[in-house]
């Protein structure tokens, strides 16, 4: 077997099997039907799958390279897009039973045309939760995805699918979106590379319900160098000029470099701990620095996605309350209630700290900071155990990923894969348009990112709690995400 076709091919070494006429784009696509065919009835990454259009695309690559047309960068690459994103042909779900009887979309999404248009193949969608409001993929319409490294718990969210399908080896890269944390959250809890890029970058045309001033589309995939083929694919000239994937050899050397502490130092189970000091250790980092008003941060930009999420929904909630999803049915009734003055405060912070953010990036060219506060907690979990309370699973999951939401700066999930232990990331974080500096700072520990470890886990942090509460919408918010410190800092 071409090493082109095997599971823990990267997009690299596909793209270029493929350019070079070692092996089909046909060839790499009927080996991916193959993997979701046998592994994904066991993950659920998929939402749909839409073969005879990646055959017919297939097809079309393998004809025009045989006429002498260079097949591009990611030359037969199959990847998979978040269910909130067009595919022509397919219904764009959101991972949501409302829009069930809807027409197919009429046409792709610029991100999939842009990826297509670089030689990749898209094979389908992925699974989520319901609009992206949710951080564990446990979906009433598609079911629950599952961590490949452990069936038993849980992807992340909202782009669990999207993890997921990376890390069980269906395939080498994929499409999520980030509003608070959906990227970066479960490419931590699934072991691989995901990446928020700087806001604005990457084109939010023909995504379902994405108006709002926070969430953008990133990829999410094995390595760095995917990770970067993909993002100067999706940024379609511009900023993409520079080449992202030719800086990345240059290394850290040169890089200012620091770890944040104060909140990003507390909150941290063992394996939280351990990871932080891996990458700290591997990066041979020793500055601190104190990010400013994490907490505030965190509730701002919560305030400002949450209401923004329940824009166009207030009609559907009145006419269709039942349709909704369980487990976000509560949350968009809240959200839909926001107090405007709360959303325009919290706006209001949002200038101000990115402000702060930008001044503190001008003495620091990257940022380290976890991910998670803990590894993947098993489904069904409505709280995890964290320095001794037990807090409720979605909010804290997001703990770290959310104050970075709000200033548009890029932030790069990077595993750090321990061996016999469930895999967990660390973030980075710089200035805007430095997705390459974020790209060419890669901390490693124990095995290569990818495939699971054969065998079960030797521990696991995360457990549930049999007495878990059942967390009002409401008394979330107020009482875990802090929206009320918003109001205490005016700018």
């Amino acid at each position: 077997m071409s090493d082109a076709l095997r599971a823990d091919a990267s997009a690299a070494a596909v793209a270029a099997a493929v350019q070079s006429g070692a092996v089909s784009a046909t060839a790499v696509l009927e080996a991916t039907l193959k993997r979701i065919a046998a592994l994904d009835p066991t993950i659920n990454a998929f939402t749909a799958v839409a073969a005879d259009r990646a055959r017919a695309k297939a097809a079309a690559l393998d004809a025009s390279r045989r006429a002498g047309i260079a097949p591009g960068p990611l030359a037969g690459v199959p990847f998979g897009v978040k269910a909130m994103i067009d595919i022509a042909g397919l219904t764009t779900s959101g991972g949501s039973a409302l829009h069930a009887g809807d027409p197919p979309a009429a046409r792709d999404a610029v991100v999939v045309r842009r990826l297509e248009a670089a030689g990749a193949v898209c094979i389908g969608a992925l699974n989520m939760d319901e609009f992206g409001m949710g951080g564990t993929t446990e979906n009433a319409r598609f079911g629950s995805t599952r961590n490949p490294h452990d069936p038993t718990r849980t992807a992340g969210g909202s782009s669990g699918g999207s993890a997921a399908a990376v890390a069980a080896g269906i395939l080498p890269v994929t499409l999520g979106g980030d509003g608070l944390g959906s990227i970066r959250l479960p490419a931590s809890l699934c072991g691989v590379y995901g990446l928020r890029p700087t806001r604005g970058t990457v084109s939010a045309e023909g995504l379902l319900g994405e108006s709002g001033t926070i969430g953008t589309v990133g990829p999410l995939a094995r390595s760095a160098r995917d990770v970067a083929l993909c993002l100067d694919a999706l940024c379609g000239g511009g900023l993409a000029a520079r080449r992202t994937v030719d800086t990345l050899d240059a290394g850290a050397d040169g890089l200012r470099l620091a770890r944040a502490g104060g909140y990003f130092a507390e909150g941290l189970d063992d394996d939280a701990t351990e990871a932080v000091a891996l990458a700290a250790a591997a990066l041979r980092i020793t500055a601190c620095v104190d990010f400013p008003e994490p907490a505030r941060a965190r509730a701002a930009a919560m305030l400002v996605h949450t209401s923004e999420s329940a824009v166009g929904k207030l009609e559907a909630l009145r006419a269709n309350l039942e349709g909704f999803d369980p487990l976000t049915r509560e949350r968009f009734l809240a959200h839909a209630l926001l107090p405007a003055q709360w959303y325009l405060h919290a706006q209001r912070f949002r200038r101000w700290h990115t402000a702060e953010v930008l001044r503190l990036l001008e003495r620091v060219d990257v940022l380290l900071l976890p991910a998670t506060p803990c590894v993947a907690p098993p489904l069904g979990s409505r709280t995890i155990r964290i320095g001794g309370r037990d807090l409720p699973t979605g909010p804290t999951l997001g703990w770290f990923a959310q104050p970075l939401a709000g200033t548009d700066c890029p932030a790069l999930t990077v595993p750090i894969l321990r061996p016999g232990k469930l895999p967990i990331g660390m973030q980075l974080f710089a200035a805007p348009h430095r997705e390459d500096l974020l790209l060419r700072v890669r901390p490693r520990g124990g095995r290569r990112p990818g495939r699971p470890a054969a065998g079960p886990p030797t521990r696991a942090s995360c457990e549930p709690s049999p007495q878990s509460p059942c967390y009002s919408v409401c008394a979330t918010t107020a009482a875990h995400c802090n929206i009320g410190t918003v109001f205490s800092l005016p700018p």
